[in-house]
């Protein structure tokens, strides 16, 4: 189910590889039609990462994706049905001492997603839903 009105679209998506690509198209559009193009950039990784952490959290599940406008702030949200919270790894940046580049291990590297979502936005957080699961919120800056 989509709902949009002129400062909000808010999507149900099933959590799945392609996802995050229809999420930032969406994005994309969205900005432009509110004049805020030059978010594009920072929103595609926003969106990215918080949806992607949404599918690796309820894979084949359903997540909802909302992005809305005020006179302040353009907010990305991305609702997930996990009551595990989101963790950030520690602010160091990944070095040799802290990846496993073995072939087993390729995929094990992530984690550093939330502290870029801080890096880009003026403020992001996260908030349990008394239906159950979370919303993984960040609000830029026009």
């Amino acid at each position: 189910m989509m709902t949009t009105d002129e400062y909000r679209l808010s999507i149900s998506m099933l959590a799945s590889p392609s996802t995050p690509g229809l999420a930032r198209t969406l994005t994309r559009a969205r900005l432009h039609h509110w004049g805020d193009a030059h978010l594009v950039a920072d929103a595609h990784v926003v969106v990215s990462e918080l949806v992607t952490n949404a599918i690796n959290e309820t894979p084949g599940k359903e997540i909802l994706f909302r992005l809305t406008r005020d006179a302040t702030f353009v907010v990305v949200a991305v609702w997930d049905s996990s009551p595990r919270l989101p963790q950030a790894r520690p602010a160091a940046p990944p070095g040799s001492e802290t990846l496993d580049l073995s072939p087993a291990r390729w995929d094990d590297n992530g984690g550093w997603g939330l502290p870029i979502v801080a890096a880009l936005s003026v403020d992001c957080g996260y908030k349990p839903d008394p239906r159950g699961g979370k919303w993984v919120w960040a609000r830029l800056k026009p």
